[in-house]
């Protein structure tokens, strides 16, 4: 697997695979295989991932069998709103709030984010450039001030070079971290819902809102990093979002307006007195 180019998550979780029927059966016992994966209690998208692993240790030890076919479950993913997501990085430890808000911000992947160079941020530009997973298209990916200032300020704390990986540690440790860290918030703030966010609902988050604001899903294939239209068809899911559901800020000058755009609220209008702007921003 690593010699044909597949990734060392995909081979963690085909090795996985391979352990729980190594423990449950004789792996070079096709048929047992077979019989095994179809007796599970469990979903479609799981038995498809056992058969695909399985699949691969037959045709590297010359065994004789025949895939079967399993559907991947049609599931409709939940997307968060932004105040959960905003409540999560606002508890966590400065490094890791750092990479929430750039998950958030950009739905770069996690082991994408993970593999980031300090040289793969333009921070005068404000701009990211992603080496992109899954043999994905090339892309380009804007910050906003907050976040510009959030890596600069995660740079300078731990005296960072330019060929310097941006954070430590794998994807894996980061979904470990963020883990521990959202169910202590769940526990804190007594909330269970909070619990059933998971990392790549960053990403899901930044690709719905990403097409319900430009209704361009060509634009957002190429900012998700896809190679397949289907797969961002897929990640945005068309949802109907246009709902009374808004979060609202006031800005008093210039400065304050530009930092509301800068985190995606969009101008509403001028109060009579022409003293405060308003803007709103999708929950």
């Amino acid at each position: 697997m690593k010699n044909n180019g597949l990734s060392d998550y995909t081979i963690k979780n085909n090795s996985k695979a391979l352990r729980f029927l190594d423990n449950h059966t004789d792996l070079n016992n096709p048929e047992a295989v077979k019989t095994l994966i179809a007796g599970l209690r469990t979903s479609g998208s799981y038995k498809r991932n056992l058969a695909v692993a399985y699949n691969k240790y037959a045709q590297q030890n010359s065994l004789q069998w025949q895939m079967p076919r399993y559907e991947q479950d049609a599931k409709q993913t939940k997307i968060p709103t932004s105040e959960k997501l905003e409540q999560l990085i606002g508890f966590a430890a400065k490094t890791l709030a750092t990479r929430l808000m750039m998950s958030m911000e950009t739905g770069i992947r996690p082991i994408e984010l993970c593999n980031l160079k300090v040289k793969d941020i333009d921070l005068e530009r404000r701009i990211l450039y992603p080496t992109t997973a899954k043999h994905g298209s090339a892309r380009a990916l804007k910050i906003s001030q907050r976040l510009q200032m959030m890596i600069q300020d995660h740079i300078i704390r731990h005296n960072l070079n330019p060929n310097d990986q941006l954070f430590r540690g794998n994807a894996e440790m980061y979904g470990k971290l963020y883990r521990q860290t959202r169910n202590r918030l769940a526990n804190k703030l007594k909330d269970p819902t909070i619990r059933t966010i998971k990392l790549y609902d960053f990403r899901h988050y930044y690709g719905t809102m990403l097409y319900h604001k430009t209704r361009d899903i060509v634009y957002t294939k190429q900012q998700l990093g896809h190679k397949k239209i289907e797969t961002t068809m897929a990640y945005v899911q068309l949802l109907d979002i246009n709902t009374d559901e808004w979060t609202c800020k006031t800005a008093q000058n210039q400065q304050e307006a530009t930092q509301l755009i800068e985190n995606g609220f969009e101008y509403v209008a001028t109060t009579p007195n022409e003293n405060l702007m308003l803007f709103r921003k999708r929950k």
